[in-house]
């Protein structure tokens, strides 16, 4: 999967979300995320959100005041982060296009906290960007022992993990579950005939008590640089 599918999904779904309705039921760990780094925010002057999207959430947490940039690999997001950008006018906050894969345009130590609010991963290894003591944290799904490594291998300390599978996701119908599938980064359309088989044998999977319901799986997880 490459920056392709994001800027397909940007002009699909307006961004870096998706467009199901579904109902949550339970604590979910993206709430859990937001309102930790939230209550954090106030202790650092100097921020990087790592993989932006489309800026809506970065915007958000640059009302708390702090300097945030937000940076990503897909110009159609970053297009749609100066566009909500330039209605909210915060001073605070900055979009920047770039990657991990590439030298990036900030200079060593700028930063006191870095985040990743599902973005890339690999931020762990620009750990130069980040002044020492600093905090570095993100909430993603998918292989933690990854993230794990990547901590270790640039001698972060104070490593914290931990899982969460505390909300269910209710689909109405087979035709948002099947958006929700479509918008899972590296999926295929999943509304199109030909996926229909493997649609309804991904609902027989799902099935709960007559709903199709999807268990929550995250991760969240900070450290600190030596």
């Amino acid at each position: 999967m490459g920056v392709d599918w994001y800027n397909m999904i940007a002009r699909k779904n307006g961004g870096y979300r998706s467009t199901a309705e579904f109902t949550i039921e339970g604590s979910t760990a993206e709430d859990l995320f937001e309102n930790t780094l939230v209550s954090m925010l106030p202790q650092y002057s100097a921020v990087l959100d790592a993989g932006c999207g489309h800026g809506d959430f970065t915007l958000k947490m640059g009302r708390s005041g702090v300097h945030i940039i937000g940076f990503d690999n897909s110009i159609e997001m970053i297009t749609l982060a100066n566009s909500l950008h330039n209605r909210e006018k915060l001073k605070n906050v900055e979009f920047v296009y770039t990657t991990t894969k590439t030298e990036m345009p900030f200079a060593d130590e700028q930063f006191d906290l870095i985040y990743s609010r599902r973005g890339p991963t690999s931020i762990i290894n620009h750990s130069h960007l980040l002044k020492s003591g600093g905090t570095i944290m993100g909430i993603h799904s998918g292989n933690l022992d990854v993230v794990i490594q990547r901590l270790e291998v640039k001698g972060y300390r104070d490593i914290e993990m931990n899982e969460y599978r505390n909300a269910m996701y209710y689909f109405s119908n087979e035709q948002e579950y099947a958006k929700f599938l479509s918008d899972i980064p590296g999926n295929p359309d999943f509304t199109v005939p030909e996926k229909q088989d493997e649609l309804r044998l991904k609902i027989q999977e799902n099935m709960i008590n007559g709903r199709i319901g999807v268990q929550e799986y995250k991760y969240i997880w900070k450290a600190i640089k030596s």
